[in-house]
């Protein structure tokens, strides 16, 4: 009787012990999030979010605003000025160039009319700082393809001037500056790479000192930025191959060429680019519970084709549906976490873990894609963000690691790329 007793001592306190082992891990990962500054480098928008009646002041349904920020301690969003690939005419040109400009119109909104005093515009690591200094949130602005700029390159420092700090020179499709990783698909290509126009954006990009992102380029355009670029590249929201072989992640040849030129992989929590296996189980349920869920509204449920091949209007308009039908539908997909072996922060910090061992802890970063297909189980908005630190805390990474994975390493990048736009201002 008496050692069933001491037995059964033993037992509770190994449980309570590990209770409070993983108490106190949340606590640790809590000191260390709400002291490092934590940076998303890819948030997509609507402009109908940033109206003086509708915008990120108030809890809206997407996955990135500012209630959201505040209560998952995310310091930084970097808002997307994206367009969809069309053809290379003036037309397509002049539509897309609208469409960038009604985006930076209302980032700038956000930031100068309906929240001041709650969120900031930065364009420098130094303007980052002294916002998070003063307790605001603070958004950057990333171009998703150049397509907008058309055949004009002045417009790449109209970009540069309203704020924008990263551009990709191409998305789904190939663009008049170089080939998308989608050439993979059908191994049709357009340039081979750079085209003599790309070639001469990424020297103007260097000029005024905003950072290249590689994450929608071909393999073969990347390795020509590298060799072209005199400052580090980065990758806005990429995940490694090695992991998962998909064309939107970076192989290991690629992931040296970041090394070796000093830049940057943010690592994407984009569930497909995570692990498409599980993504695709994961789908599939979900997709019944929202097909449910569309048909008793009477929405259709498009393909991720399809959804790329809407103009962008109707594209944004899908989106807002989908995102009504998906908050309605977290009570049954919640059913679903416990059924179904869903892409985790677990699977992604893996993505972390590989580029880091393949490439150092100073070429690697966190993003998210909220708002443009990204989330996982666990990190599925803004609010979720500490249960990434949680995970690496977890995994064993010190305060100054995840400090540099949270965002120093990003903006150690963009005072390097400024560095180098100075030195060629100068000559």
């Amino acid at each position: 009787m008496q050692l069933k007793l001491s037995l059964l001592l033993f037992f509770v306190s190994i449980i309570t012990l590990s209770a409070q082992t993983d108490e106190d891990l949340v606590e640790k990962a809590r000191r260390i999030h709400d002291k490092v500054i934590t940076i998303d480098t890819h948030n997509d928008i609507n402009v109908k979010n940033f109206t003086e009646e509708t915008n990120y002041t108030s809890n809206l349904e997407t996955q990135v605003n500012l209630p959201k920020m505040e209560e998952g301690g995310l310091d930084v969003t970097w808002l997307i000025v994206y367009t969809g690939q069309d053809e290379l005419t003036e037309e397509g040109y002049a539509n897309a160039y609208e469409n960038a400009i009604q985006k930076f119109e209302a980032i700038h909104r956000l930031t100068e009319e309906y929240a001041p005093e709650q969120i900031g515009l930065a364009t420098t690591s130094k303007e980052v700082r002294k916002l998070v200094s003063e307790g605001k949130k603070v958004a950057m602005i990333g171009v998703e393809n150049a397509y907008p700029v058309g055949e004009d390159l002045e417009r790449i420092e109209e970009f540069y001037n309203r704020g924008a700090r990263y551009m990709s020179l191409s998305h789904n499709g190939h663009s008049q500056f170089c080939d998308s990783n989608t050439g993979e698909e059908d191994n049709v290509w357009l340039h081979n790479g750079l085209s003599e126009l790309g070639k001469k954006a990424v020297v103007e990009m260097n000029r005024l000192g905003m950072m290249i992102d590689v994450s929608h380029p071909s393999k073969e355009s990347i390795k020509q930025m590298f060799e072209l670029s005199k400052a580090p590249l980065i990758a806005s929201h990429s995940s490694a191959r090695g992991l998962c072989d998909h064309s939107r992640n970076l192989d290991d040849e690629l992931l040296e060429l970041f090394k070796k030129h000093g830049g940057v992989v943010q690592t994407v929590a984009f569930s497909a680019y995570v692990n498409t296996e599980k993504a695709e189980a994961m789908r599939e349920a979900m997709n019944e519970v929202y097909m449910k869920r569309a048909t008793e509204k009477g929405y259709e449920v498009l393909s991720d084709e399809e959804v790329e091949a809407l103009e962008d209007d109707a594209r944004e308009a899908y989106y807002e549906k989908f995102r009504k039908i998906r908050e309605e539908a977290k009570p049954e997909i919640e059913k679903l976490r416990n059924e179904n072996k869903f892409v985790n922060v677990s699977d992604f910090v893996d993505h972390i873990d590989y580029m880091v061992e393949k490439i150092g802890i100073d070429h690697v970063g966190i993003s998210s894609d909220f708002d443009g297909g990204g989330g996982i189980a666990g990190w599925d908005d803004a609010s979720e963000s500490l249960n990434v630190t949680i995970e690496l805390v977890r995994r064993g990474y010190s305060e100054k690691e995840i400090a540099k994975l949270w965002g120093e390493n990003l903006l150690r990048v963009l005072d390097e790329v400024e560095a180098v736009a100075m030195e060629m201002q100068k000559s």
